[in-house]
């Protein structure tokens, strides 16, 4: 073989090897962007996390005072924050340095008891990151007030444990009519005003996540408000009362009568939640909030809503994950 054909072998090897190594390369771009695609999907799929399903300030034995977490990737957006708020977090599983927005809906003690607990107790358990606040006035003020009552604490901790100061890392904002609250990377979150006197304003919320969409009701009489916002949703998280219980309470207790007439005229009884989830075209209705939050089967609940509403009907309980 002559010198030439030496060469032109070596340069027929080298541009087969080079041929190679760039059809290796591009077929591990193409598995890298498939694995991109097929993790791409789960990071993207919400979880929503009934945290607390009770109605009213006390507590309860069998339920948690209202509060939900949607859950995108990573990131926590709370929505309501009763009593035992934080607590019902671990229970779920959920890291509360992962905080990343807190919505309430309206300010009910009930709803709003562990605003400032939740932002502290996240605080303590490695929260870095700002946390965004979304609710009705008085929130800045609350927001203030809670600062101020745990400074003594939260100055210890910052200067004993090296913890960032917390007020930075609190950024509340009012909100006093619907519209879009926020848009993030994971969530665009809309709110309408809803019917709970004598408390106002009172919202309800709509999260369009990346797979879905999940309206929480808010307690309110029934709104035409509240059915447009949830126009076609996947999910209507909505409060149920069940007025044949509260009737047979305020005939014994004389007292109960003025609590009849509050929960009468700012809460929705079961039928009317069916109608209301048949009216808006939600493919799933969840029940939340329940008045009274005891003593009553989930049979009773299901078979008055569920000859309103022909979707997928589900009985809500603490730390369901939907």
């Amino acid at each position: 073989m002559s010198p030439s054909s030496v060469t032109d072998l070596s340069r027929r090897r080298v541009l087969q090897a080079a041929a190679l190594s760039l059809a290796a390369l591009a077929l591990g771009s193409k598995r890298a962007l498939a694995a991109a695609a097929q993790v791409s999907p789960a990071a993207r799929h919400s979880r929503l996390i009934l945290l607390g399903t009770a109605g009213g300030p006390t507590p309860k034995p069998d339920r948690s005072a209202p509060a939900n977490a949607i859950v995108v990737g990573d990131d926590i957006y709370v929505i309501d924050c009763g009593n035992g708020v934080g607590r019902q977090m671990v229970k779920a599983g959920l890291d509360l340095g992962r905080i990343r927005d807190v919505f309430i809906t309206h300010q009910h003690s009930d709803h709003n008891a562990d605003y400032g607990n939740l932002l502290l107790l996240s605080w303590a358990g490695g929260l870095h990151s700002r946390v965004d606040a979304y609710g009705p006035p008085p929130l800045k003020r609350m927001t203030e007030l809670f600062l101020e009552m745990d400074a003594y604490d939260i100055g210890i901790r910052e200067k004993d444990e090296g913890r960032p100061p917390l007020a930075p890392l609190i950024r509340p904002h009012e909100i006093t009519h619907g519209g879009q609250v926020m848009h993030d990377d994971n969530v665009k979150v809309t709110a309408a005003l809803v019917q709970h006197p004598p408390v106002e304003p009172a919202f309800a919320y709509r999260f369009d996540c990346p797979d879905r969409s999940i309206v929480f009701s808010g307690d309110t009489h029934p709104s035409k408000n509240l059915i447009e916002l949830a126009r076609g949703a996947d999910i209507l998280v909505h409060e149920v009362i069940d007025l044949q219980t509260v009737d047979a309470i305020a005939r014994s207790e004389p007292k109960a009568g003025r609590l009849r007439q509050h929960l009468l005229a700012s809460h929705t009884p079961m039928s009317e939640v069916g109608q209301i989830a048949t009216q808006a075209g939600v493919k799933t209705l969840v029940l939340n909030h329940f008045v009274p939050s005891e003593g009553i089967p989930d049979s009773i609940w299901y078979d008055a809503v569920k000859p309103h509403f022909k979707g997928r009907l589900i009985i809500g309980h603490d730390l369901m994950v939907l």
